[in-house]
């Protein structure tokens, strides 16, 4: 920003999936596995991993799903990215198949720090990205499950469309994205 001290930016932040040209942004963030096929893309971050946590204190009175089709008889945490969204189903890979487990959760909710204080408080087992629990899986307040069935893949992307002429603050965004990756 030092470089240009007259562009200005907007940033918003949702969960929400939306068509960038129509809501009329100039580029958006967003995971590999769900860019429109007619975006141009620059990968902001590595390889990710969904996966499933639990905390200690749980999985002192609960042995620790050995498959991922026995997290049916856990109690789970559920997140959804906004209130009237169903829960997230948890992702996970077997035998090079990709397949998702739909639980009945104890408790949803749609606000990430409640569900990470909700597992390590002992209270089930919650599922994200590797990326959002690392702090707790360092300190031990929580603990990997399944790892076996949670390959990493394609992490986040800036996309934006395809034009003739990208506005300056546009093409700014992206080159320091190239950059500073």
């Amino acid at each position: 920003m030092e470089a240009y001290p007259d562009l200005h930016l907007d940033i918003t932040m949702t969960d929400a999936e939306f068509d960038i040209v129509e809501a009329r942004f100039d580029a958006g963030v967003r995971l590999g596995e769900v860019l429109e096929q007619d975006m141009l893309a620059v990968p902001v971050s590595s390889a990710q991993r969904h996966c499933a946590v639990a905390s200690p204190k749980y999985l002192a009175t609960r042995a620790a799903p050995l498959h991922s089709q026995d997290l049916t008889g856990h109690v789970c945490i559920g997140w959804r990215p906004r209130p009237d969204a169903a829960p997230y189903r948890g992702e996970f890979t077997e035998n090079g198949r990709d397949f998702d487990v739909a639980v009945d959760p104890a408790l949803s909710t749609y606000d990430l720090g409640l569900m990470i204080r909700t597992a390590c408080a002992g209270a089930g087992i919650t599922f994200g990205m590797v990326e959002t629990f690392q702090p707790y899986l360092t300190n031990g307040k929580l603990v990997p499950l399944l790892e076996d069935f949670c390959p990493p893949f394609d992490g986040f992307y800036l996309y934006y469309p395809k034009r003739h002429r990208q506005p300056l603050k546009l093409r700014v965004l992206i080159d320091h994205v190239r950059t500073h990756r």
